[in-house]
């Protein structure tokens, strides 16, 4: 419907809404309401909730409550605190690095690599270095892929090859070479003390070390991981959480041709 108490515009539902100070909304506009959860080395008693309330209004929370509290252990108890944020953003003035490409379906991507590279596309997919992890490269790789995105391996016009996790990038590199790879796909998971920092960094590196860096389209992947963080490592294109197989492999063969024709 349209105009009246049924309105779904904005503007008509608050004029008070200003992007350049951009604050939560809890109940009412421009409130600010959040609610946070942390967790603190002591134990749950009184003063452990006066804590927790006075590191909420350091972290600029208004008015802040206790609504929940519960001991982790003898001396871990974890909160969740609410109030108001009395903090604001500028949304007008944030820029973003993101990938540009318009995600294509498993069948449209498919068509799109028979008419423009004319070839079956391969590409090596892991979780290098240390992490153990697999969902990350699984939901991305596996043909049953995740939330009702077909992964690679159910694409007909791309050979995948999922190596698993812990691969050293040396192992990781050689496979790349011996399967004359177009692509390949990095899952970092563990982010502790950017130990996935160091290990993307060193896969470039090594690439270049190979002299193959610039004979591949090179992606990583991760809860931690931003396009535009990716892109100062040395990489083609990043994926953060919330991205499928079509988000994938729609810049991997997009990249591919765009290559070939520059």
């Amino acid at each position: 419907m349209s105009g009246g108490l049924y309105s779904t515009d904005k503007k008509d539902f608050d004029k008070t809404l200003d992007l350049t100070q951009l604050k939560p909304y809890g109940d009412t506009m421009n409130d600010g309401k959040v609610q946070v959860s942390f967790t603190l080395p002591i134990a749950d008693n009184d003063k452990a909730v006066e804590a927790a309330k006075l590191l909420a209004k350091k972290m600029g929370l208004e008015e802040p409550n206790v609504a929940y509290h519960a001991a982790l252990d003898k001396e871990f108890t974890f909160f969740v605190v609410y109030g108001g944020l009395s903090h604001t953003v500028d949304y007008t003035e944030i820029k973003v690095q993101s990938v540009d490409v318009h995600a294509m379906s498993m069948e449209e991507t498919n068509e799109y690599i028979r008419e423009n590279i004319k070839r079956k596309v391969v590409i090596v997919g892991a979780s290098t270095g240390t992490d153990a992890h697999t969902v990350g490269i699984d939901a991305i790789m596996n043909m049953k892929g995740f939330a009702g995105h077909y992964g690679l391996e159910r694409y007909e016009m791309i050979e995948a090859y999922n190596l698993g996790s812990q691969v050293p990038n040396e192992e990781f590199i050689k496979k790349a070479i011996e399967l004359n790879a177009d692509v390949l796909l990095v899952s970092q998971t563990v982010t502790q003390k950017n130990v996935h920092i160091q290990n993307l960094t060193n896969l470039v590196e090594l690439l270049e070390a190979e002299g193959i860096r610039d004979k591949v389209i090179l992606i990583c992947g991760g809860p931690r991981i931003t396009h535009e963080l990716a892109k100062e490592l040395g990489y083609d294109a990043g994926f953060g959480p919330g991205k499928y197989a079509d988000d994938v492999a729609s810049f991997a063969v997009t990249e591919i041709v765009n290559r070939e024709t520059a």
